[in-house]
């Protein structure tokens, strides 16, 4: 995974995220379905389906919204990536020779202004 893209990696590990959260979740909806199978009333029982159904229903939103992050994450890096390539590196060149000899200039011609001030 050295070599690889991070928005590759990204993506990945979403997919991964995603599965187990529906795992959870199913297991959740099978044991409130348990439970509603087991229960004394009809109330209870309904109850427990509607439970399960809102389990699916939440996870299913949460996995969606897992997946869009993701997915907008690994873009915009992706996007930056391929801009960072693209961009031409401009690397300055400073003359030190030139730059020194001015300074000396300015220092004398503040000397010599002082001076006649006085």
């Amino acid at each position: 995974m050295a070599d690889a893209d991070l928005d590759v990696v990204i993506r990945q590990l979403a997919r991964q995220l995603q599965t187990g959260l529906m795992t959870r979740a199913k297991e959740r909806r099978d044991r409130f379905n348990g439970l509603a199978a087991k229960a004394k009333g009809k109330e209870t029982g309904d109850r427990f389906k509607m439970m399960a159904k809102a389990t699916m229903q939440q996870a299913t939103a949460a996995a969606k919204r897992l997946q869009m992050s993701a997915d907008n994450v690994a873009d915009s890096y992706a996007r930056a990536m391929r801009l960072a390539a693209s961009t031409p590196v401009t690397v300055k060149v400073e003359k030190k020779a030139k730059d020194e000899k001015p300074a000396k200039k300015a220092a004398k011609t503040k000397k010599a202004t002082a001076k006649k001030s006085k």
